[in-house]
């Protein structure tokens, strides 16, 4: 609910045209009465603190009260004109702030014809009426436009939210598609090596025969739930995969790829390399993947680099390369969407990713992945 209460600059303006009109009424010899001066003036004066909320009928007070008590155009009700055309201007939008002007203008030039209209009047009234009406104008415009680009660059970062969130979300379908195959063949080999340990074992270890015989039918049945509960994110008509996901075992295959389509690329190993669970493997892999079609696709680049850092508890994966760099942090759709499944996947075993320029000019995409899980 609005506040009756005026805000406190306009009325201490108004109280500074009250005054005004007060010293006038005791001090000025044309007025024609005194107490007339100040029972006319004085509440018209008093109701410019409700100016920006009443504009048009507190524009038709002051020019009443003008009218009635300055045709000389002597006192400050003339300059209180000039504050109201502002107003009228700066709160109104079409055609009420139209019909504001014309309640000014109009009766401002009627009271000069009566006394013989000269040029110089209907200058008056351009420079105190119109220009100030005009100036309210295109400031109350200003703040249209600027309000208007606020709320739709608000609507469009909620666009760029939500798309980043169907895009996240697409990623992590995505990424569990992967991460099913590579579960899959683990949970595979813990049932085949159970079995092979159990046709091995004697009579005499009948009781570790039927606990690894459980052993492998409860690996069996988590295989089958999980197949069936993943083949729920496959797209309609879409098949399972049957080639096995990559690694950095197949990192060199890449490299030829991208070499064969034009980009020379460097390999560089720091650490003695290690063996690294599959998931981290294959997220690895296709950081390497992304950076490098970055590199190819997006940065016009004319050369990219590889590192790979093994260190006791985690892998570091850095690709560069000497292209076009980045003008914000996710420029371009492609390139934004590779980067959320990035992330996604450095999230997903608790790792870091920075995405940026490289030095003057290039991109550089590191992530750092740790390879044992936190105690």
């Amino acid at each position: 609910m609005t506040s009756p209460r005026p805000p406190l600059s306009d009325a201490l303006l108004a109280g500074v045209f009250v005054a005004a009109s007060l010293a006038e009424s005791m001090t000025s010899d044309t007025a024609r009465s005194g107490l007339v001066h100040s029972l006319l003036a004085v509440p018209a004066m008093a109701a410019l603190a409700w100016r920006r909320r009443f504009p048009l009928s507190v524009a038709a007070l002051a020019m009443a009260a003008n009218f009635a008590i300055n045709p000389d155009g002597e006192f400050s009700t003339l300059l209180a004109l000039v504050l109201v055309s502002f107003t009228l201007g700066a709160e109104l939008a079409s055609p009420r702030s139209w019909l504001g002007l014309g309640l000014v203008v109009v009766p401002f030039l009627a009271a000069m014809t009566l006394k013989g209209l000269e040029p110089s009047d209907v200058a008056a009234a351009m420079v105190f009426l119109v220009g100030p009406w005009t100036v309210g104008l295109v400031i109350r415009q200003r703040s249209e436009n600027t309000a208007q680009a606020l709320a739709r660059a608000a609507y469009l970062e909620r666009e760029r939210e939500a798309e980043n969130a169907a895009v996240a979300a697409q990623e992590r379908v995505r990424i569990a598609r992967e991460l099913h195959d590579v579960v899959s063949h683990s949970i595979s080999v813990v049932a085949i090596q159970t079995q092979a340990v159990r046709r091995r074992l004697g009579p005499e270890h009948a009781t570790e025969a039927a606990d690894l015989a459980q052993v492998e039918t409860t690996a069996r049945q988590a295989l089958a739930e999980m197949r069936r509960i993943f083949g729920a994110l496959r797209d309609e008509g879409e098949s399972p995969l049957l080639a096995p996901q990559p690694g950095l075992g197949e990192l060199e295959r890449l490299l030829a790829q991208v070499r064969a389509a034009g980009l020379p690329v460097n390999l560089q190993v720091v650490g003695e390399r290690a063996e690294l669970p599959p998931g981290v493997d294959l997220a690895a892999y296709r950081i390497v993947q992304e950076g490098l079609t970055n590199a190819l696709r997006h940065a016009s680049a004319n050369q990219a680099s590889v590192r790979l850092g093994f260190l006791p508890t985690a892998v570091e994966v850095v690709v560069e390369d000497d292209g076009r760099g980045p003008s914000r942090p996710e420029e371009g759709s492609e390139r934004g969407h590779g980067l959320v499944g990035i992330r996604e996947r450095v999230a997903m075993y608790g790792g870091t990713v920075a995405f940026g320029p490289a030095g003057k000019s290039g991109t550089r995409l590191a992530a750092t992945l740790p390879v044992r899980e936190r105690t």
